[in-house]
């Protein structure tokens, strides 16, 4: 059908921040077309959905991300600046940076024997104290990632707490979104002065070092990255990584509401932490979809897609779809026990190739993080009072409400390196 003659559609950005998560799954059940068709922010878009489908959107000849992603996205998550803002050679070269830091058996080890260490420390200080997991977790994450980083700080608190802003605001107007951008512009303000000194030679950056190599990364033209885009890309290392406090206090959630779950992750089982990991990033909601503007004309198993249609892919919908995983609305670790998870199927940090294309480069670190802190929180002794434990569904990115409170924690005997269980 020609696309002029198509009827009009009506803007759904206020039903997208009404239904939250559930908006684009809903519209995809109520239609037999095999996209969806909608307008947001007065734009026409379209969406995707199924292993294929994540094939095509990560393909570049289709749909690229740089233009595509929001000025209030840019402002608060990403940063104006960032790889994610970046297609072709360009990308290409910056990820390459990513990939090194972030890929790496050693590199990946290192970072997550440095977060177990700081966790192993923080829990000999819970004893007593009632703690909500999610603000705990934050600032181990916070301390973990910047000791490892080579970024020096004195006190995670500040830190933790901006680098969860920019998270927690990036999908919602009101105080949210613009706490989010007073956080955005405090920590580039911070590591743009930390860019300045180290190249001034007032601040050494380690070796090897996260620091290290943004400081000396030249870009596809060969030159160094100014402060502020070197900023951006050190809290692009930094804030992913204090992120996965939203996946450890799902974790909380999950051990809470299947205690022979909780038991069987005591033990050191690698590949059924490997499954937990990969079931808390399937089954527990983080990104709703990721999006894309198609560079040319294009057909969808023969729908067209006009050049400059926003493209959406259903990362929620995806993972929760019944065609792919065995009652998706449940949480079962055991599920990717019988069958590891396909590249293009488990979507939550994004599809494709990593190397080539837009999907994090920190999946494996996520995976790794998830691997050691899930068998010790298991092995910790707490009480769970009562608390508001819904997610709610219409908030995006969501969070258990309460952050999960946790009191009368009893320390176990310490756990085992992290560095070895990750190796």
């Amino acid at each position: 059908m020609n696309q002029s003659r198509r009827p009009p559609i009506a803007d759904s950005s206020l039903a997208l921040l009404t239904k939250g998560y559930t908006w684009l799954p809903d519209r995809r059940r109520r239609t037999t077309a095999p996209l969806v068709r909608a307008r947001l922010m007065g734009q026409h878009a379209v969406a995707l959905h199924g292993p294929e489908a994540v094939r095509f959107f990560y393909d570049e000849r289709h749909v690229e991300r740089g233009t595509a992603l929001p000025g209030p996205v840019l402002s608060t998550l990403f940063g104006h600046g960032a790889v994610h803002t970046l297609d072709g050679r360009e990308h290409r070269v910056r990820k390459e940076m990513f990939l090194s830091l972030l890929t790496g058996a050693e590199a990946v080890a290192g970072l997550v024997d440095r977060v177990g260490l700081v966790w192993d420390e923080a829990v000999q200080s819970w004893s007593g104290r009632r703690i909500v997991l999610f603000d705990e977790a934050s600032r181990v994450l916070t301390r973990g990632v910047c000791h490892w980083a080579g970024v020096p700080l004195d006190d995670a608190g500040p830190v933790a707490r901006d680098m969860v802003a920019m998270v927690d605001g990036f999908a919602t107007p009101g105080p949210r979104h613009w706490r989010a951008r007073r956080a955005r512009a405090r920590s580039e303000a911070w590591l743009g002065q930390l860019v300045e000194e180290v190249r001034a030679g007032s601040v050494t950056a380690p070796a090897g070092s996260a620091l290290d190599a943004v400081v000396r990364h030249r870009d596809a033209d060969s030159r160094l990255l100014d402060p502020h885009t070197a900023a951006v890309e050190l809290i692009n290392v930094i804030r992913p990584t204090v992120a996965v406090a939203w996946f450890v206090s799902y974790a909380g959630h999950a051990l809470r509401s299947r205690p022979g779950i909780r038991e069987r992750l005591k033990g050191d089982d690698l590949s059924y932490t490997v499954a937990f990991a990969h079931e808390l990033r399937r089954f527990y909601p983080f990104a709703p979809f990721v999006g894309g503007r198609a560079v040319t004309d294009l057909e969808w198993q023969g729908e067209p897609i006009p050049s400059g249609t926003m493209v959406l892919l259903d990362v929620f919908g995806q993972n929760h779809d019944p065609a792919l995983y065995d009652d998706p609305y449940s949480f079962e670790p055991r599920r990717f026990l019988e069958r590891p998870p396909a590249r293009d199927e488990l979507i939550p940090q994004g599809g494709g190739d990593r190397a080539a294309g837009h999907r994090c480069p920190g999946e494996d670190v996520t995976i790794a993080l998830l691997r050691a802190l899930g068998p010790r929180l298991a092995r910790l002794e707490y009480d769970v009072p009562e608390q508001d434990l819904r997610i709610p569904l219409n908030r995006m990115p969501t969070r258990v409400r309460s952050g999960f409170v946790i009191e009368g924690v009893r320390a176990p005997a310490p756990a085992p390196r992290v560095g070895q269980a990750a190796s």
